[in-house]
């Protein structure tokens, strides 16, 4: 879970002080740092698994365009799907990770599969049908 800047501050904050303007300000622009670098790892690695897809399986594979079509997902639908794929977990595992319950985990889920269906190119239902999806 990423902090927010509210709760660094507080976990901070003790009774005989108050967070001065500068602290708060060098707060919020860390968290931004940091939010910026994440992502920016994300985009790297996600470029870099592509590449190596493209290099060893070629361009128009099933892989490339797996990847793809994640990276065009919203990150909530990709997260659920990596739990179901990547993790091999379950829905009620994945309920438990999501904090919500079974039914809510299968309803994401299922919405999580038909995005991902509409982000795969025409005539890739060879990869939908090995995947499950």
């Amino acid at each position: 879970m990423r902090p927010t800047s509210s709760r660094v501050v507080w976990q901070k904050w003790t009774d005989d002080s108050s967070p001065d303007l500068p602290y708060l300000l060098t707060v919020a622009r860390n968290l931004v740092g940091n939010a910026y670098r994440s992502r920016d790892r994300r985009l790297a690695l996600q470029e870099k698994l592509r590449t190596t897809a493209v290099q060893r399986f070629g361009d128009d594979s099933e892989n490339v365009a797996v990847q793809d079509a994640m990276e065009r997902l919203r990150a909530k639908d990709r997260d659920i799907l990596q739990l179901a794929y990547w993790d091999g977990l379950g829905t009620s595992d994945i309920a438990k990770v999501l904090k919500c319950s079974e039914s809510a985990a299968k309803v994401r889920l299922h919405r999580a599969r038909t995005a991902f269906r509409k982000q795969l190119p025409a005539g890739a239902e060879s990869t939908t049908h090995k995947m499950g999806v």
